[in-house]
């Protein structure tokens, strides 16, 4: 009987192993080595040899041991695993922020999305399993480089390329069609998402729901602002989420040294209906950014007020500085107060 060769796709997600297909062998210390099972395939890495044909046939899970003895627990590559190995231009958004934007963003099957980069297709893929076989991903990326490695990634995953997968390349206000285009979801991974926001507001849907991933604060700062200043938004909310492994080991037990921490930052607003402003938040924006309609420009300077420091007023002031000096004269000029040193002194000194 001859093992049949495995096709990339959601199918070849089940059954024993088959030749062709690709296979994570992780070490008992838990390190992970990507191979593809072939019947004349070795593992050669890192003093170890191992041959794969004992792995086509075999259930997943099986335990195959090397040459040297060493222990590998033979699995198919999640999806996490095959985003953390594949080749990559642009730097992908990580597992943990993915998760994030699927539950922020509300994904379910049948939903329409626009995302925009695609990158290296790290989001594509998360996006495009969540949404299953009834939705629709449109993925924008303006870099063709870009594009065709986000292209190549998505289908060796799903074995070729998605029916519900719409890729585009150009800028974003250009490629899409305001008036056919229109999206339930949109997820924005840019330098600039702030200069799009017009263009979001004429293809999403009322209460749609726009998540944006921003690496710097004044990235996030400035899109937040922005987002305000149109007032065809929802207040937005911003976070970021850190990842740290604990070791667990007998009685010791502790927060792993290492730690996956910040990567960025994720903000979701969702979009008003027409003709309908938002309730005015507690937390009144920047006054430079207020009077300027949410546009920052760095020609005027910065302030505290710019970043919500509270003012000082003259009177404090002076009497700081009063204090200051006085402390200054007490303990530097003067000296400090010595009863003991005093009483010393009076008895040394001549009568």
């Amino acid at each position: 009987m001859t093992d049949s060769i495995a096709t990339p796709g959601p199918a070849s997600r089940r059954g024993p192993l088959r030749e062709g297909e690709r296979v994570q062998l992780t070490s008992a210390g838990g390190r992970p080595y990507t191979v593809t099972l072939r019947r004349d395939g070795w593992l050669n890495a890192n003093k170890t040899t191992l041959r794969l044909e004992p792995l086509i046939g075999a259930p997943e899970g099986s335990v195959v041991t090397s040459r040297e003895g060493r222990e590998f627990v033979a699995m198919r590559p999640r999806l996490q695993d095959y985003i953390l190995q594949m080749p990559r231009g642009a730097t992908i958004i990580y597992p943990k922020d993915t998760a994030q934007i699927v539950q922020l963003a509300d994904l379910y099957p049948g939903a329409r999305v626009l995302e925009a980069g695609a990158g290296s297709g790290a989001l594509s893929l998360t996006v495009l399993s969540a949404i299953g076989q009834t939705g629709k991903l449109t993925s924008i990326e303006i870099r063709d480089d870009f594009a065709d490695i986000a292209q190549a990634n998505v289908e060796l995953w799903f074995g070729g390329m998605p029916s519900t997968w719409d890729l585009r390349r150009g800028d974003m206000s250009e490629v899409l069609d305001g008036g056919e285009d229109r999206f339930d979801r949109c997820v924005l991974d840019m330098l600039a998402p702030w200069e799009h926001l017009d263009a979001l507001t004429r293809v999403l849907d009322p209460g749609g729901v726009l998540v944006c991933y921003v690496a710097t604060v004044t990235q996030m700062s400035r899109l937040t602002e922005d987002i305000r200043a149109t007032q065809r938004f929802t207040e937005p909310e911003v976070w970021e989420t850190t990842q740290r492994g604990w070791h667990v080991e007998g009685l010791a037990v502790r927060p792993e040294h290492r730690m996956i921490a910040h990567t960025g930052f994720l903000l979701m607003t969702r979009l008003l209906a027409p003709g309908c402003t938002p309730p005015r938040p507690k937390r009144r924006p920047a006054k430079a950014a207020e009077g300027m309609g949410g546009q920052w420009d760095d020609a005027t300077g910065w302030d505290p007020a710019d970043a919500g420091q509270r003012p000082i007023s003259a009177k404090k002031l002076r009497r700081v500085r009063r204090d200051a000096q006085a402390r200054v004269a007490e303990w530097v000029h003067e000296g400090p107060e010595d009863p003991q040193a005093d009483a010393m002194a009076r008895e040394e000194a001549p009568s």
